[in-house]
Parts: structure tokens; sequence; C-alpha cells
């Protein structure tokens, strides 16, 4: 694969994660939707994507940066970069793009495993109640933890139906793209 192949190939990863991440969007219009987004498979499919690892975490995060920024702003009619558990939230973001790049072969099986594994992630970090300094709706005790992980399990229901049904889509259509134009497949090894 020559450099022009590679930045091509690139492009498109990135133009089907930012696709992907206008969705996030609706969850504004529709509230039905809300955690039913594509943000764990967007982090999945970067890290399993893109051969520099870098890459892979500047896209995703600044993907998802953007798209809070939008999102901060449509929710409070004000510009804001931040939040109260941002650390909780980009960290389990980061975690989930170096549990993507862990996917060696990309198939049903392992798509669906790196998708619950992702929500597991999320719903782990984001509710220890560590990362929130203003927004103190349980004890930073273990047993606040507790309570914490039981309240969101709702709310991660429809973040395991949303990174399962994006993941499907993300992964199938790369790999399809990918039978059909050899210049998205990546570098093979030489063999010795």
């Amino acid at each position: 694969m020559n450099t022009k192949d590679n930045t091509t190939r690139n492009i498109v990863i990135i133009l089907m994660i930012v696709a992907a991440a206008a969705f996030r969007l609706l969850a504004f219009k529709y509230k039905d939707l809300s955690n039913f987004n594509p943000v764990g498979a967007i982090a999945l499919f970067g890290g399993a994507y893109f051969a520099s690892k870098w890459k892979s975490y500047a896209t995703v995060l600044f993907t998802l940066f953007t798209t809070d920024i939008v999102l901060n702003y449509l929710y409070t009619s004000k510009f804001s970069m931040g939040y109260d558990g941002i650390i909780g939230v980009y960290l389990s973001f980061a975690l989930m793009v170096l549990l993507g790049s862990m996917i060696k072969k990309v198939n049903v099986l392992n798509v669906v495993l790196a998708s619950l594994g992702s929500v597991l992630i999320h719903w782990l970090v984001t509710d220890l109640p560590w990362f929130y300094t203003t927004l103190n709706l349980y004890p930073h005790t273990w047993a606040g933890y507790m309570t914490s992980l039981a309240a969101a399990v709702d709310f991660e229901k429809n973040m395991v139906y949303g990174t399962l049904v994006f993941s499907i889509l993300m992964f199938g259509g790369f790999e399809f793209a990918k039978s059909k134009f050899t210049f998205l497949q990546p570098k093979k090894q030489l063999a010795l």
C-alpha cells in the first residue's frame, strides 16, 4: 500500500466516523434515543482500523469532543467545553479505543464481544462517583458507586443497542468496502 492509498483509507475511516457521530446529535431532537448512539462503535472502529494508534485516539476523542460541544450548546444555549464527569467519560472512550485496537480479526463474534465490552467499560468507568465534583448524586464511597451502577442500568441498555447496531453497520460496511476496493485494505506483511 502506498502513501496515497493509506491517506485515502484514513480519509474513508474518518468520514465514516464523522457520519456516525452525526447520529449522536439526534438524541437532542428525539429524547427516546438518549444513549442509543454510535460513540462506543466509533471508539472500537477507530481503534480497530487506524494503523497509527495516535490517529485512532486523536480522531475518536476529537470527534466526541466536538459533538459534546454541539450537544452542550443545544441543551444549554451556551458554548461549553466541559461538564461534570468529563474525565470519566473520556477515559472510558480511550479505553474503548484500546479495546478496538485489540480486534485483530474482524468477524461478527469479535465485534459483538468488543461492543459488549465497550458498554461494560462505559458503565464501570463513567459511574465512578469520584469523577463528579459538582453533581454529587451519590456518595463518594463504594456503596455510592454500587448505587450509581444500579441506577445506570436502564441508561446503559440503550448504549448496548446503539453500540451493537452502529458497530455492525460500521464494521460491516467497511469490511464490505474493503472487499470491493483494494486501496482500503491494510498493508500486508511481506513473506520472508
